[in-house]
């Protein structure tokens, strides 16, 4: 370990390191080591506010009702269908995950934040048989949404309720014979916006999710039995990868919390004994910050680890020093089932704060050319490319844009541009992509664009993102009106809020005459960007006070 944490290159390239550990496991065959290790262990916990309704999982149990939800799949779909679930954070996300992993089914991960428009897309793209879903989710209708979009669909998915989901799992043969599922086969579809506006299913293999997982929590900081509080979207591959199946190869306890609340988070650690999180920048701010912080004892919490924004220094001292907590920050791409780089626990503050870590384990990674994709010298800037184990079998059905981001020679070019120091640590200095960071969440602008081209009044639009201290970056529309009056800002919001999930809605709006163009026509967002912050483009004023989304 310290050989491959002391190395010193001479180019922006670092090789893959082995330091064991790595298992050609599937998903199921993760489970059933878990519960055969650690089968009274507490495995799973709904973390609900109400105590009363506080479901609990031991491994033996968890172990139990994932193969009676395979065995209810099986019993209706066949190995290498699709199962979507649509859903906040209940535990049914992780008897599903191991569920359709042992049924050889695929799972397809749907933001509960969607409208139906991008739920039509989803159910379509990856041609879902089955769809589990909630009833409501913050007064909005998601059982009608869903059986809405299934009718409008050639082949429509079977639409269940998650409110019945005891009673889908007494629907199985309990006898019925698992298929043989191998390490390298599809286990998950996660979504993910495209610069071309088209949504993209990235497919994702078991054993780089049992691996990734596992050196993830690993240098986070999970401990084996340890307790992991997790209030990320289970949608999310942070939640689900490092969450639903890092945990148990751990053999750690997962308390899935409903939603997240700085005091309700509190009051969960104190009365589990929680141990790690995973928290955005702003969360792990919210605690500190908190005036009844003291109330509460969180002094078992010894890890968190952050990602997707830049952690302040002040902050990795202060969770340090006032709550005996190590910040990690890891750095992840999806395509890459997850995590890719991190800092260690005892790495120095400036290197927490200002890098993004070394590659994980058996990855290689690279600073490339933007135009050659040679490796470029120490220091120097180009794209950060990653090969190994742990990239995706590609974008399901989407051949062209696979061989995009996927080159012949393995390499998974990730848009993202970083420098790498002598020691292997990674530094983001920009983007290829037109990506926005709002708060953890990554929003592309082609798929907002596309739907403001449908409100009247617009002649162009392009969405950009505008520094912000609370959030990291706000989503902000640059307009150009179709004729003499501009279309209403606030009218152009609760559209946006209308058709797609909250967060991507522009909270700045914009308008100008024209965009700085290309000489091959495109727009140069990076001047509108320089534009909005000398000043010379200003946001319109909205007549409706924002809510926090």
């Amino acid at each position: 370990m310290e050989a491959y944490r002391t190395r010193t290159l001479t180019e922006s390239y670092w090789p893959a390191a082995d330091i064991g550990g790595f298992r050609a496991w599937t998903l199921g065959h993760l489970l059933a080591d878990t519960a055969a290790r650690a089968p009274e262990r507490l495995a799973l916990v709904a973390g609900t506010r109400d105590p009363a309704k506080r479901r609990t999982w031991t491994y033996r149990q968890l172990e139990r009702d994932a193969h009676r939800v395979a065995g209810a799949l099986l019993g209706r779909y066949r190995p290498g269908d699709r199962i979507a679930m649509w859903a906040s954070n209940i535990p049914e996300w992780v008897l599903m995950l191991y569920g359709s992993a042992l049924a050889g089914m695929t799972l397809v991960t749907i933001n509960p934040a969607f409208r139906q428009r991008e739920l039509e897309y989803v159910l379509e793209r990856a041609e879902v048989s089955a769809l589990f879903v909630m009833d409501t989710y913050r007064g909005f209708e998601m059982h009608a949404a869903a059986t809405s979009a299934a009718e409008k669909l050639n082949v429509p998915p079977d639409v269940f309720r998650i409110a019945d989901f005891e009673s889908f799992m007494e629907s199985g043969d309990k006898d019925t014979a698992l298929p043989t599922v191998s390490p390298d086969s599809p286990a998950m579809i996660m979504f993910t916006s495209g610069t071309t506006g088209a949504q993209k299913g990235i497919v994702l293999h078991h054993v780089g999710l049992v691996n990734m997982a596992t050196f993830a929590q690993a240098r986070g900081g999970l401990a084996d039995g340890g307790v992991n509080v997790n209030i990320m979207p289970m949608f999310h591959l942070g939640a689900m990868g490092v969450g639903g199946i890092g945990s148990v190869a751990h053999r750690a306890t997962h308390l899935l919390a409903e939603e997240w609340d700085p005091e309700f988070y509190m009051q969960l650690v104190q009365e589990f004994g929680g141990t790690y999180s995973i928290l955005v920048p702003t969360m792990i701010e919210a605690l500190l910050t908190h005036p009844r912080r003291a109330e509460y004892d969180i002094s078992t919490l010894r890890n968190l680890v952050a990602g997707a924004a830049k952690v302040e220094a002040r902050t990795v001292r202060r969770a340090a020093s006032e709550m005996n907590c190590q910040i990690v920050i890891l750095f992840g791409q999806t395509e890459m089932h997850g995590v890719i780089s991190g800092v260690h626990m005892d790495d120095a503050v400036d290197d927490k704060t200002d890098t993004l870590g070394q590659p994980m384990p058996l990855i290689e990674v690279k600073i490339a050319d933007i135009e050659t994709g040679e490796i470029l010298p120490i220091g120097e800037i180009g794209e950060i490319c990653i090969r190994g184990y742990q990239q995706m079998i590609g974008y399901y059905k989407m051949p062209d844009e696979t061989a995009k981001v996927m080159r012949p020679n393995g390499w998974i070019h990730s848009g993202d541009l970083g420098t790498m120091d002598a020691r292997g640590f990674l530094r983001i200095t920009g983007r290829l992509k037109e990506m926005i960071i709002r708060g953890g969440e990554n929003i592309f602008p082609a798929e907002i664009e596309e739907l403001l081209r449908e409100f009247p009044g617009v002649g162009d639009v392009a969405v950009v993102g505008v520094p912000d201290p609370h959030w990291g970056e706000q989503v902000g529309a640059v307009v150009i009106p179709s004729g003499e009056a501009r279309p209403d800002p606030d009218e152009m919001r609760a559209f946006c809020r209308k058709n797609i999930a909250a967060h991507k809605a522009p909270s700045l709006w914009f308008f100008a005459d024209g965009f700085p163009l290309t000489e091959t026509g495109k727009v140069q967002k990076f001047k509108l960007r320089q534009m909005i912050d000398a000043g010379s483009l200003n946001a319109a004023p909205l007549k409706q006070a924002q809510r926090p989304v």
